[in-house]
């Protein structure tokens, strides 16, 4: 296409060729590049090669950041779903399955020397559950000086328990009151080694989640600002063309421009997506299984202290003066309830509220039941005490299974909210380092083309 009359074109053929001559060459020093881009910049040829260059660097240096960056942000939305959440879950399954072993292990001696089998086995279950994901822990927390601290606590003082739980059963079985203080002495190892060991290591596995959270949820600030310098570069240039040209479309610069733009946008929309779903999953997923995993534990020690006050008979006093499992038996519920209300708030279905709901209710007459049994052995019947704390029906016994029950229905739900939500947003990123990539360097050259051809207007 010929240009029309009124384009200015003073350079000729010769001062293109003495730019293209003019070019810095790979053996000259750096001051003699200097003069030539200088000298370059006086001639329009060298002003064209000039701003082709730098526009083609930056958008590959939008593809290179772009795909760095969202990288960076997947990698963190993948161990959230395959790695630090699933290492949180275990942690809290950890402390489940170690105070139901304390639970089980009180259930068992009140039942005397014949201790029933159902409970023998949910103990054995439980210890050999804590195990297994004590090692499974060890072999995925690498890195945590914590978490490993702790495990190697947990793996210190469990078989110290067991053989504690095992002395007592054995004197159990013979009568012996020293087996009392056998179990006595197990739950005391329990509560202040294991558990609190349980404890931190959950704690220091949530940490690295929230951390992997806020890693994928930051916004990818570098790329966003290279990507619109990128594009105003490419404006900036066509409209420069047309000014001096007249002619409305460069067509390697337009598909350079329409590349970019692709990319910014499908970097602000896929990472808003993500964010708002790993959003979703930490506030309606681990937000739940949090409060509720810690409802479940609460009940939990709540049971195992009311098992123990029938032990004990009130040979444990706390600095107070009152029985010690019974006033903590009486704080654990009130932290339940306390736990409930709160996970009936995060539950933002009908189909997480219900479990939740059932369990309050079950908790409910639960207390009613404890009370009734306290008053018959504070009236000397210790037996039928007994009944009413492990009977097969109309015990609180019942009452425990039918909360813990409900708790794990309603924490299986989450967990299935929690890994849609997230496995959602670490979706919304998939493709996209790649694709930016790629469509980067398709920029650059589609920048490269279109400058060449006005370049060729000059030889």
């Amino acid at each position: 296409m010929a240009n029309p009359p009124n384009v200015r074109e003073p350079e000729t053929r010769e001062s293109a060729a003495r730019v293209a001559a003019q070019r810095p060459g790979t053996h000259r020093s750096w001051a003699d590049t200097r003069e030539q881009l200088r000298a370059a910049a006086t001639t329009e040829p060298g002003r064209l090669w000039i701003i082709g260059t730098v526009v083609a660097l930056l958008v590959v240096a939008f593809g290179g950041v772009t795909a760095w960056e969202i990288s960076d942000r997947s990698a963190a939305a993948s161990d959230v779903v395959n790695r630090s959440q699933p290492l949180s879950a275990d942690a809290a399954s950890i402390y489940r399955s170690l105070a139901d072993a304390d639970t089980a292990a009180a259930s068992g001696f009140l039942a005397g020397g014949q201790e029933p089998l159902d409970v023998r086995k949910r103990y054995d279950t439980d210890i050999a559950t804590a195990s297994r994901l004590l090692v499974k822990a060890a072999a995925n927390t690498t890195g945590s000086a914590e978490s490993a601290q702790q495990i190697a606590t947990l793996n210190e003082q469990l078989p110290l328990y067991n053989g504690l739980v095992e002395q007592a059963r054995a004197n159990n079985r013979q009568g012996f009151p020293v087996g009392g203080a056998y179990l006595r002495f197990a739950n005391q190892k329990m509560s202040t080694s294991l558990l609190p060991a349980a404890q931190k290591l959950y704690e220091a596995e949530t940490g690295r989640l929230y951390d992997d959270y806020d890693q994928a949820d930051t916004w990818p600030y570098a790329a966003t600002a290279l990507g619109l310098v990128a594009l105003g570069g490419l404006v900036w240039v066509q409209r420069r063309n047309y000014l001096r040209t007249n002619r409305v479309f460069n067509h390697g610069l337009l598909a350079a421009t329409a590349a970019s733009t692709v990319v910014l946008l499908w970097l602000v929309v896929g990472h808003a997506v993500a964010s708002s779903d790993l959003s979703t999953s930490r506030a309606h997923g681990q937000e739940s299984l949090k409060v509720l995993n810690d409802a479940r534990i609460s009940s939990l020690q709540a049971r195992a202290n009311e098992n123990l006050t029938l032990v004990a008979r009130g040979a444990v006093l706390n600095d107070s003066g009152k029985d010690l499992y019974e006033a903590s038996f009486a704080q654990e519920m009130a932290s339940l309830s306390d736990q409930l209300g709160a996970a009936v708030k995060l539950a933002d279905d009908n189909t997480g509220k219900a479990p939740v709901m059932k369990a309050k209710d079950d908790m409910g007459v639960w207390q009613e039941r404890h009370t009734a049994a306290r008053k018959t052995d504070d009236s000397g019947d210790y037996d039928g005490a007994l009944t009413q704390v492990i009977g097969a029906t109309g015990s609180t016994g019942e009452c425990f299974d039918q909360v813990d029950k409900a708790l794990d229905s309603a924490i299986a739900h989450e967990q299935h909210e929690f890994t849609t939500a997230a496995s959602d947003g670490r979706g919304a990123l998939t493709g996209l380092p790649l694709g930016a990539a790629v469509l980067a360097v398709l920029a650059a050259a589609g920048a490269g083309v279109g400058i060449s051809r006005r370049l060729a207007e000059y030889r």
